[in-house]
């Protein structure tokens, strides 16, 4: 359906205020403009997306508890629309598949005092959240330890687990596969589809411990090169 508001002529003989009468707009509408979101709410959209990635079950109450700890005191509705508008959504485990992740979705870090001796022997893969003019993305990366080269990435804007597998799927595609992947534990990489494509693969499957952000060094050395480029 066309908007009505487009067949206004401003030169037309017709004043706009008869225009809008004969086609049944309301004139104030047609003047009407929307308006971005309010640089306070992109801050606060900016700190709830960081929040997230450090807790995946934050919801509404509790982001609102976590914005008043950092003395931004505004209400439940508001921080409910600031995380629909940034697609902001908590992941909430059920108790079986929270008992079937712990079982035989977390698999132990073997990197400690591994020799990586050439290409493709370790690669690390992880996410880190990307600042935009109005939003924000998750960038996904990969590197080859050995290397240091980035063998994949890609930008998404929601934390969704098909993302970072696609990331996966174009390196291998684009550089062989790599005898270890190492990540950290979060879902995207603890999920049924992830790791099950690892294991069809034949990729041995490394996991941080939990807490231990210094175990994927090398990809938390690119994240901050990133963060240097991006604050320039």
């Amino acid at each position: 359906m066309i908007d009505s508001k487009l067949l206004i002529d401003r030169k037309h003989a017709l004043s706009i205020r008869k225009q809008c009468e004969v086609l049944e707009i309301n004139r104030s509408g047609f003047y009407y403009e929307p308006k971005g979101e309010p640089q306070v709410n992109l801050e606060i959209m900016e700190i709830m997306d960081k929040h997230i990635l450090e807790e995946p079950t934050a919801g509404v109450l509790t982001m609102q508890s976590m914005l008043e700890d950092r003395g931004i005191h505004i209400g439940y509705e508001r921080v409910r629309r600031l995380m629909r508008l940034a697609s902001i959504k908590p992941i909430y485990p059920r108790r079986h598949l929270t008992q079937w992740k712990k079982n035989e979705y977390i698999y132990p870090y073997l990197l400690r005092n591994l020799a990586i001796t050439e290409k493709n022997q370790v690669w690390e893969i992880d996410i880190t959240y990307i600042p935009m003019a109005k939003g924000f993305m998750y960038l996904t990366a990969i590197i080859d330890v050995y290397s240091r080269y980035i063998v994949g990435w890609g930008l998404s804007n929601s934390l969704d687990a098909d993302s970072s597998l696609r990331v996966v799927k174009d390196a291998i595609r684009d550089h062989g596969k790599p005898s270890i992947l190492n990540s950290d534990q979060g879902s995207q990489f603890t999920c049924r589809e992830y790791v099950e494509y690892l294991k069809d693969q034949h990729i041995q499957i490394s996991m941080d411990g939990k807490g231990r952000a210094l175990d994927n060094i090398y990809i938390e050395r690119f994240w901050r090169t990133i963060s240097i480029s991006t604050s320039i």
